[in-house]
């Protein structure tokens, strides 16, 4: 009895105890904010790129399926990237503890002194004293994400690449500089530091395909994430190109979950994890290789070498041993930041890629560039470089593709999987306004991946809702992107659907939303939503609202004349409609401006009123009109119940209400289904089959002068070419023609 009792006095002490630990724990069903700002710059002054802008809008659309509140644009200068870049911060801040940020910016990058900066796309660097002036120090922002409670942060360059600045003077050092990441803070590079990627024509780089495929891989930590993308960019670009991350990420994180069902991932987990323990003497050359790359280390290169120093790859390994231990030694040299230390980097690479940087220092710091007989070398974390590693690091910058080398091209990783058939991406639609990123063609995610449970649905992001789909919908507006159903997998037949029955509307749905500043400087300019093709043509994006003060009739709510539209009324016009130019007066031409056409009269007596139904228009102009728009010279008093009645016509002087809410300016040109023509799963005519042209003066005789008929007698002439009735009026009287030479006299 006594044991009982002590036993139930335990029980309740210890749930008592346990009870306010269950609520301290951190449960994985809270919510997780993601964020994400990524840039793309192509159009450079000093020399174009052809894959940034469209590789940030692949990474945008992979994040946005992932859960993130995506803001980003393309080709900014440095006013509008320091803004753009200030928004996104200030985001972060307001975003709260439990928040994950990513930062993908792709372009020209530059190292300067230990520092890594990103390059506007009108910067102007002649020579090395103009990079901090023109360039975005990127440690300046790391630096306040690394201020912020945040859960996590990853910060992304895809931007070492061929300089074409500082052309006159010293080279600068090329690619990017070795980086350290701060806590919770994981920083990559698409290539390796000191190095530079190779030219890509497109349409997407090789780095963005990798780190698009192995973010849908799900599953994978962050950096398992790279670590795979290290591997697919080796293997896809055969060597020439090998990234590179550093992180100190702690807290939990996936891009996606995979399904128990899900198919074996890309890389084989357990053959990697014994290849990351296993001495590589024991495993063969090839698979060596592949070790030493996936754990892109300075013990794992020279143990590959100790292994394997006289086989074809020891070169390959040599370059990449070499290019790392110069970035450890410089970095440590911009650490210290003294005379010392620049003369000890000089004394280490009298020729090494820094030697401009390390004397430059040495200027401002009105030393002499010969080291005094006094100097003390500082203490470096690696030993200095063999002689056999001089040779890649005796120039500037170093080239893996370079064919001074003569590399062997590496072997396959054997322990990756090949590209999945399903990660077909054709080039993305032209952009649809300033700054805005290309959208590209969607594909689908794989069904056994989605987003983890407790991520919070980011605002507005049609993407998320949709990643296992090719059809794109938003709710909003109604704007759909068909394509072929998800079913495990999408080949290039359903993406080439997808581009051919609505790639520019799914862009307009999907677009990647501007930062706060670049979204009111577009606005400001009249460049945001603005076309790129004219509004005829098939497919084309919705026109731009024109200034104030500067409408052509037909635009911006300004009435066609003679439509019989009171001022102030907002039309909609014809989807896919080209908007009427109004000719001077004195050079009218009938039917144009409202003047009626010659010897025609308004409803002469006896003869009954025209259809002024849309259907009639329909059968006329071959173009089906949503009624009470007002388009095309259709009053937008008419009544609802006749607008698709064939042959039921307005009684004459009768004035029904107004359809369209007062103030209310109904879309223009939108992609959405007819209100009372529409069918489940139509989007209307202009979805379907892109409407043609109608031209100003078709079928316009020749220039005659005619008096105007008063403005309450008119009827446009659009109206009198869509509402032919089925007898065609009795011609008018007119005098025969007489007193001229030829004809008998005037009586």
């Amino acid at each position: 009895m006594k044991i009982t009792s002590k036993l139930r006095l335990a029980c309740i002490a210890l749930t008592l105890a346990l009870v306010p630990l269950a609520f301290a724990l951190p449960s994985r069903a809270e919510t997780e904010k993601r964020i994400a700002f990524v840039v793309g710059n192509t159009a450079y002054q000093a020399g174009p790129l052809a894959t940034p802008a469209n590789d940030a809008g692949l990474i945008a659309q992979t994040l946005q399926a992932a859960g993130f509140d995506v803001t980003g644009a393309r080709d900014l200068d440095g006013e509008s990237l320091r803004a753009a870049f200030k928004d996104f911060l200030d985001k972060a801040q307001a975003s709260g503890p439990d928040t994950v940020a990513f930062v993908y910016l792709a372009g020209y990058g530059l190292q300067l002194n230990g520092d890594n900066y990103f390059v506007p796309v009108d910067a102007k660097i002649a020579s090395a004293q103009d990079v901090a002036i023109e360039a975005l120090r990127v440690s300046d922002y790391t630096r306040r994400l690394d201020g912020l409670p945040l859960k996590a942060s990853l910060i992304v360059l895809d931007a070492a690449r061929a300089s074409p600045f500082a052309k006159s003077g010293p080279p600068l050092a090329g690619g990017l500089a070795l980086a350290d990441a701060e806590p919770n803070m994981l920083v990559a590079f698409n290539a390796t530091p000191g190095t530079v990627a190779p030219n890509e024509e497109g349409p997407y780089g090789a780095y963005a395909r990798a780190l698009t495929e192995m973010i849908r891989e799900g599953g994978l930590p962050a950096s398992d994430v790279f670590d795979g993308v290290r591997l697919r960019v080796n293997e896809e670009t055969k060597g020439a190109l090998v990234p590179w991350d550093a992180t100190r990420i702690e807290a939990p994180f996936v891009f996606f979950v995979r399904a128990p069902d899900a198919p074996p991932p890309a890389l084989a987990a357990d053959r990697v994890d014994a290849m990351r323990s296993e001495p590589l003497h024991g495993l063969g050359v090839q698979d060596a290789y592949a070790a030493a790359i996936e754990r892109d280390t300075l013990q794992g290169y020279e143990e590959f070498l100790a292994a394997y120093p006289a086989d074809p790859l020891a070169n390959r390994v040599r370059g990449l041993l070499a290019a790392r231990r110069e970035a450890i030694t410089w970095r440590r040299t911009c650490r210290v930041d003294t005379p010392d230390a620049y003369w000890s980097y000089l004394n280490r690479y009298p020729r090494g890629p820094h030697v401009n940087d390390a004397r430059w220092r040495l200027e401002t710091f009105a030393a002499a560039m010969v080291p005094p007989p006094s100097f003390t070398p500082i203490v470096y974390d690696v030993p200095p470089p063999p002689p056999a590693e001089i040779i890649y690091v005796d120039r500037p910058v170093l080239v893996f593709s370079d064919p001074v080398f003569g590399f062997v091209p590496p072997p396959p990783i054997v322990f990756l999987a090949p590209v999945p058939a399903y990660l077909v991406f054709p080039p993305p639609p032209p952009p649809i306004g300033l700054f805005v990123l290309p959208v590209p063609v969607f594909v689908p995610v794989p069904l056994w991946a989605n987003p983890p449970a407790y991520v919070a649905a980011p605002p507005g992001n049609v993407i998320f809702n949709n990643i296992h789909n090719t059809t794109i919908i938003n709710n909003g507006t109604n704007v759909i992107n068909p394509g072929e159903p998800r079913a495990g997998g999408v080949g290039a037949a359903g993406v080439a659907a997808g581009v051919a029955a609505g790639a520019v509307a799914g862009a307009i749905a999907a677009k990647v939303a501007l930062p706060p500043s670049l979204a009111h400087k577009a606005a400001i300019s009249g460049g945001q939503g603005g076309p790129v093709a004219p509004a005829s043509a098939p497919g084309a994006a919705p026109a731009a609202r024109l200034p104030a003060g500067h409408e052509l009739p037909g635009a911006n709510g300004v009435p066609l004349q003679g439509t019989g539209v009171k001022p102030g009324t907002p039309p909609s016009g014809t989807p896919g409609a080209v908007p009427s130019t109004r000719l001077p007066a004195a050079q009218a031409l009938p039917s144009a401006n409202g003047k009626p056409l010659s010897g025609a009269t308004q409803n002469p007596q006896g003869v009954p009123p025209r259809n002024n139904t849309p259907a009639a228009q329909a059968t006329s102009h071959g173009q089906g009109v949503p009624p009470g728009t007002g388009g095309n010279g259709v009053p937008k008093n008419v009544k609802p119940s006749l607008a698709t009645t064939p042959g039921v016509s307005q009684p004459t002087g009768q004035k029904l209400p107004n359809t369209q809410p007062k103030g209310q300016n109904p879309p223009q040109n939108r992609l959405v289904p007819s209100v009372a023509n529409s069918k489940p799963g139509v989007t209307g005519p202009s979805a379907a089959t892109p409407p043609k042209p109608q031209l100003l003066q078709q079928n316009a005789p020749r220039q005659v002068q005619q008096p105007r008929v008063p403005q309450q007698a008119q009827q446009p002439h659009a109206q009198q070419q869509a509402q032919r009735p089925s007898q065609p009026p009795p011609p008018p009287k007119q005098k025969p023609a007489c007193g001229k030479p030829g004809l008998p006299p005037c009586r």
